[in-house]
């Protein structure tokens, strides 16, 4: 079935991927970017050749995830044209690369804002659209580093992503009952397919990572980034990101997972993740929600605490999840 989907940092890297793949798959796709009239300008026409020579439903959007304006007249247009929303998939980011040490407080700021406070802003536009229908999906692209291995000179990052992925699952049990489903897509380290190398930021303090690189750090940026190149197969591919978010997207309801991992290098996260959203569906089973006392009927009551036992299990043993055990089409 025909989705309407609109996807956040479309302009290139795994966003851009994505909206091709999904169109492909016959989905009307949204690719929203900045400045589609300014620097994305040439960004946007590529979009609208592929949407061309493909013959898919592929459309660039003006959508600035650090404008609130931006972000609501975005959704606003789009649901003005269709009268719904089905997916939304928050990819928009932004990485930085150096010592911890020589990032001032408002880069880190800044970087806070592109990945995680972004999220909140399209959430605000477009959830009181998807509670309305009773039904839509959130696909969060989040990354390996939130439980996986972390290499030096990438920590502002991984703490921006730390925090999107934290809100992410959150969000899931604030949504589920509402009839919104949530998949967490977690890519590994590709060093090709994306810009997010290239265009990464640079410390503000120039005289800082001047003292890292006279110390015993010297050259630890270029080590690390061979280092990458060298763990990174030379096959991976990020368009593997774009067609795992497919597959999630062409699921039925109830059958998505909670969370999905793209990752060439293998860190670790996938073990890692599997432990930790066990342990934390296992704390909601113990506390119980203090559903016997707060919430409004037995229904409700026989299915969190259902999808508590069945979120309670490892991934590798059920194909529910946290957020489909917990949905109102639950049964006892």
């Amino acid at each position: 079935m025909n989705k309407i989907i609109v996807i956040t940092g479309a302009s290139s890297g795994f966003g851009r991927l994505t909206a091709n793949a999904l169109a492909r798959s016959g989905h009307t796709v949204y690719a929203s970017m900045r400045e589609t009239t300014g620097r994305n300008a040439a960004q946007a026409a590529d979009v609208r050749k592929f949407a061309k020579e493909n013959k898919v439903d592929l459309r660039p959007i003006e959508l600035d995830v650090l404008s609130q304006e931006s972000v609501d007249g975005a959704i606003a247009s789009i649901i003005a044209t269709h009268g719904t929303i089905d997916v939304v998939v928050h990819n928009a980011g932004h990485m930085v690369f150096g010592p911890a040490e020589a990032f001032t407080p408002e880069q880190l700021g800044e970087l806070y804002d592109i990945n995680v406070l972004s999220t909140q802003r399209v959430n605000r536009a477009v959830l009181p659209q998807l509670r309305k229908q009773r039904n839509g999906l959130l696909v969060w692209v989040s990354s390996s580093s939130s439980a996986g291995g972390t290499p030096p000179y990438l920590a502002p990052y991984f703490a921006a992503k730390a925090g999107m992925d934290a809100m992410a699952v959150i969000y899931a049990r604030e949504l589920t009952l509402w009839g919104i489903e949530t998949s967490i897509v977690v890519p590994g380290a590709f060093t090709g397919g994306t810009n997010h190398f290239a265009h990464s930021g640079r410390p503000a303090d120039d005289a800082r990572v001047a003292e890292y690189e006279a110390g015993p750090y010297a050259n630890y940026a270029t080590k690390i980034m061979k280092a990458f190149s060298a763990i990174v197969p030379p096959d991976a591919d990020a368009a593997a990101v774009g067609d795992a978010i497919v597959r999630i997207v062409d699921m039925p309801f109830g059958k998505r997972p909670f969370r999905v991992h793209i990752d060439p290098t293998q860190d670790g996260a996938e073990v890692a993740f599997t432990v930790i959203d066990r342990m934390r569906t296992d704390m909601l089973h113990r506390v119980r929600w203090s559903l016997d006392q707060r919430t409004s009927s037995a229904s409700e009551r026989r299915n969190y605490l259902r999808g508590a036992r069945m979120c309670a299990s490892s991934q590798r043993e059920t194909k529910s999840t946290c957020a489909q055990s917990l949905s109102p089409s639950s049964t006892a």
